[in-house]
């Protein structure tokens, strides 16, 4: 397995430094540049026609290692989660697309984009569960409890359903400054690869060791001062790669701590619009609240790092609190 892993990890990272390497230039020649909103940091205007959809290069780059895996494996549930991931990809493809065709940066409207999907985190589950690989029973961490949930199987679906969703679009919300939403994945996959390993989940261990891959072999050229941005194509398809691997590991709380930061950032972003609707004044200088920090004097590079450490911190524990159940 852990071979398996390893050879996943380095296919991935070579394909997409590869592939970042031959098509930066192509994606600057037909102008496929990110139009900077005026609603952000002033100084993020001179980033303005940095390439974006790069998010394609890791995509691109998993295909084989994913495929490879799932025939080997004779694996099918591997291909409904890497489906579902792919998907996500998709959606985020569209969004981008959307917004080079109309040369501004506003692409699916919030409502298209959220219905597209639910439909497709819907199909997700609902695959999951006639295939009986989706668990009803939660388990929580350090108290070594878990609770089966089926006689309220509806009641819990709907729950992942919007938690899934969330997480993903909090993923979005990440991917705001050179190199973020990639280092913070590339944590948070770290150490959900560690639970694979000892758990012994071949599909989980793969997803992880693929995501790793992709994220670093990016952030070769995503970190600052970025060469290419990854686009709602690649943050829509990590969000939904690190859900998958939970849902994989049957640890959907483990999104709790890995995921800490794509949460932060929403809730930010929530707390703003409800603080500023309801007393027109704002709590933050900036949100997501990785441009608070910005307004704060912070550089792209500490942020990074700061969030990323949070991560670990949080995944440490959330590994910790789950390990000795394994």
């Amino acid at each position: 397995m852990k071979l398996g892993m390893l050879a996943a990890f380095a296919i991935t990272f070579v394909v997409t430094v590869v592939l970042a390497r031959i098509f930066i230039p192509v994606l600057k020649s037909v102008k496929m540049g990110q139009k900077i909103l005026d609603i952000g940091p002033r100084w993020h205007k001179g980033k303005e026609g940095t390439p974006t959809m790069g998010g394609l290069f890791f995509i691109a780059a998993s295909l084989v290692p994913v495929i490879a895996a799932a025939i080997w494996q004779r694996n099918m549930i591997l291909v409904i989660h890497y489906v579902f991931i792919l998907f996500n990809g998709l959606i985020g493809f569209i969004d981008d697309y959307v917004k080079f065709f109309k040369k501004e940066n506003q692409g699916l409207t919030a409502i298209q984009k959220l219905v597209l999907q639910f439909a497709v985190t819907a199909a997700y589950i609902a695959a999951l569960h006639f295939s009986g690989e989706i668990s009803t029973t939660v388990t929580l961490p350090f108290v070594e409890k878990s609770f089966n949930l089926e006689s309220v199987s509806i009641i819990y679906y709907a729950i992942l359903l919007v938690g899934i969703v969330f997480s993903v679009n909090s993923t979005n919300l990440t991917d705001g400054i050179d190199g973020l939403c990639a280092s913070v994945t590339s944590v948070a996959v770290i150490f959900m690869g560690v639970l694979a390993i000892k758990s012994v989940n071949i599909e989980a261990g793969i997803m992880s060791a693929v995501m790793l891959g992709g994220a670093l072999g990016f952030l070769v050229y995503n970190f600052h001062p970025a060469k290419v941005f990854m686009g709602d194509t690649g943050s829509l398809y990590m969000g939904a790669c690190v859900c998958s691997i939970a849902m994989m590991l049957d640890l959907p709380i483990i999104l709790l701590f890995v995921g800490i930061i794509y949460y932060i950032e929403s809730v930010s972003v929530m707390i703003q619009v409800f603080s500023y609707k309801l007393t027109k004044k704002r709590v933050f200088k900036m949100t997501p609240i990785h441009h608070h920090f910005e307004m704060c004097g912070w550089n792209e590079v500490k942020i990074v790092f700061v969030f990323s450490a949070i991560t670990a911190a949080l995944a440490i524990a959330g590994c910790f609190g789950y390990i000795g159940m394994m």
